[in-house]
């Protein structure tokens, strides 16, 4: 399976997966013009649609994608998301024939109560759960919740390849740093970072496990995160660390 993030809109990527066949199946589609461009570039047929969340820079291109191709749609169980054909909630899997493809479908509920995620083929399609060394803000959940999330998916094996769909990495790499300024994983990140975008080159996709080393949002039980904790006056519990994280990221301008 070959994974494309295709820019679109301001900041977003739209998640293009195929097979050497030709068979094609599109993430967040949040404007049909990309999608279109790269389809007719590559040869490529369009099979499926995988939506997320509900949120327009997500699902905008749906409709104008469905007026030129009858293929399923995948949504979370949200009336504010039309067009789905097959509804999916935690624990179901979807089964694609062509591309051929199973994807396990994981319940994330915190940057929306009706998020989910996508885990399969060696990728993550998480939407705006995961970030590259950030996470989505709280729009409609819990910290408890975001973070039980997160969880879920840090939980995955090391080697899977997050597809987020925002390319913040940079400006979350310069927060995660004065979170955990001598982090050398941290700094090792940052320094790619800022070479792919020199060039205006994606950071994505990223394994998991390089998250998992760098990602403040999934380090709250780690020492340094701790120790950010205490100096901003939290001495409660991992949730309460990860609020603190989430606030602090809301206001943070560097």
């Amino acid at each position: 399976m070959h994974v494309v993030p295709l820019p679109a809109l301001a900041d977003n990527y739209i998640w293009l997966l195929h097979d050497d066949g030709g068979q094609a199946v599109v993430v967040d589609p949040g404007d049909a013009f990309p999608v279109e461009t790269a389809l007719k570039a590559r040869g490529l047929e369009l099979r499926a649609i995988l939506l997320t969340h509900h949120h327009h820079d997500h699902i905008g291109g749906v409709e104008a994608l469905l007026s030129r191709h009858n293929v399923p749609v995948y949504a979370p169980r949200d009336e504010r998301i039309g067009h789905a054909t097959q509804r999916v909630d935690d624990g179901d899997v979807v089964l694609l024939d062509a591309p051929e493809a199973r994807f396990d479908v994981i319940a994330v509920p915190g940057h929306t109560i009706t998020h989910i995620a996508y885990a399969g083929q060696g990728v993550l399609l998480c939407g705006d759960t995961l970030f590259s060394m950030g996470c989505g803000r709280l729009f409609e959940g819990t910290p408890s919740q975001m973070l039980a999330s997160l969880d879920r998916l840090a939980a995955l094996p090391g080697n899977t390849l997050v597809c987020c769909a925002h390319e913040y990495t940079a400006a979350n790499g310069r927060f995660a740093q004065t979170v955990e300024p001598s982090n050398p994983a941290l700094i090792t990140r940052q320094q790619e970072v800022s070479a792919l975008r020199a060039h205006n080159r994606p950071t994505l996709p990223v394994a998991l496990a390089t998250e998992q080393a760098t990602n403040p949002f999934l380090r709250t039980d780690c020492e340094d995160v701790i120790a950010w904790s205490r100096r901003h006056g939290i001495d409660g519990d991992r949730v309460a660390r990860f609020a603190a994280l989430r606030a602090n990221k809301d206001v943070f301008s560097g």
